[in-house]
């Protein structure tokens, strides 16, 4: 099916590594025009060169930083139909242990890394005719875990705040959807397989991880499936939906809704 991309335009922020390069690539095989962002100039040389990619250097949590990205992706490519706020990590401590910079930098985080590129990009978004915004969420915002509580909590709000921007923007053509991951296969899980220092092999760790988290599909996410989701949100025609969270968690989820 074509998703309708061709001579549209969409901004992935952290789009160097995981799932945001991998939305990166997506977007480019459906021919959009695509910019992406990260806050450090090798990490964006690993996308390579593409005639319908923009690249530049941010830092999502500045709004200054935040308008010079979005201003640079008119000049380039003179509109703006798409959004996807993908910058974002886990800090894994528990309440005891977290200090009031932990609470802070969390919620900066999750909340400027959104609210910082969406009020820079609102005016190109509101004459795209059918724009859309995806923010990529975890299912802890809906099933929080006491060893990752700041982010839980964070996430939550997230969740909750995508629902009522999908409510006021829906006036001017914006649609606004969520993406809720569970435990995606990034660098982040292989680092964190080498730091463990395990005896078994990557695939077989995996394995394990996943029936100890609950994963019904027993195994890890891919980025690309992730991408696949955020893609099919972002698409022209998925015109009808918004306000909704799609979980893409390999059935890690419990919640009915």
């Amino acid at each position: 099916m074509d998703l309708g991309f061709a001579g549209r335009t969409v901004l992935v922020t952290g789009g160097s590594s995981g799932v945001g390069l991998a939305t990166v690539r997506a977007l480019l095989d459906e021919g959009a025009n695509v910019a992406t962002c990260g806050r450090r100039p090798e990490a964006l040389e690993r996308i390579g060169a593409h005639q319908r990619l923009h690249t530049a250097v941010c830092d999502v949590r500045d709004p200054a930083a935040a308008q010079r990205l979005v201003d640079g992706v008119a000049e380039r490519f003179g509109g703006l139909d798409g959004l996807v706020n993908n910058a974002g990590q886990s800090r894994m401590k528990p309440f005891a242990e977290c200090t009031t910079e932990d609470w802070r930098d969390e919620l900066e985080l999750k909340f400027d890394g959104v609210l910082n590129p969406l009020k820079a990009a609102l005016p190109l978004l509101r004459t795209s005719g059918n724009a859309s915004v995806v923010n990529v969420n975890a299912v802890l915002a809906k099933q929080p875990e006491p060893r990752l509580i700041t982010t839980s909590a964070a996430r939550a709000g997230l969740l909750n705040l995508s629902k009522s921007l999908s409510m006021e923007l829906a006036a001017d053509g914006i649609r606004v959807n969520s993406v809720c991951l569970g435990l995606i296969d990034t660098g982040q899980w292989e680092r964190r397989y080498h730091a463990a220092g395990s005896d078994l092999s990557y695939d077989r760790w995996q394995a394990e991880l996943a029936a100890d988290r609950g994963i019904s599909l027993g195994r890890l996410g891919r980025a690309e499936e992730v991408a696949y989701a955020i893609t099919t949100l972002l698409s022209p025609r998925a015109s009808y939906i918004t306000g909704t969270a799609i979980d893409v968690c390999g059935g890690v989820g419990r919640g009915i809704a």
